[in-house]
């Protein structure tokens, strides 16, 4: 799998809790090939990564804003809007936000996206 692909797995909290318990509790091994990133819906990823999302990390991709207020002038988003934006993608590993001297640079480290899920529930034990 590319380095810019990520696998995104989606599982209803409860059955998340069960398996970072069972993982903790040495019960149970993730496989290499599991997602790292979770999310508890397809709602709540859809949140993350809707059209205007895609289109700002392609816009990152294409222009490498070195700045928020440079990517700020590109998109016409508010700063807090963007800020908060960012910061969500950050947190499931989407982008990277690195400072260089005062500036805060985002870069893209998923551009790419694999979607595993089921409707059976997962027993783990």
């Amino acid at each position: 799998m590319p380095e810019n692909v990520m696998k995104i797995g989606i599982m209803p909290r409860e059955d998340y809790k069960q398996r970072t318990i069972a993982i903790a509790k040495g019960a149970y091994t993730p496989k290499s090939n599991e997602p790292k990133v979770w999310f508890e819906s397809l709602q709540s990823m859809a949140q993350v990564l809707n059209s205007e999302n895609q289109r700002l990390l392609q816009l990152i991709i294409d222009k490498h804003p070195q700045s928020l207020k440079e990517l700020e002038q590109l998109t016409g988003r508010s700063s807090s809007n963007l800020s908060r934006t960012l910061k969500t993608m950050a947190h499931y590993g989407i982008v990277e936000l690195k400072k260089n001297n005062r500036c805060i640079v985002p870069q893209v480290k998923a551009s790419d996206f694999q979607i595993e899920f089921g409707i059976k529930r997962q027993q783990i034990h």
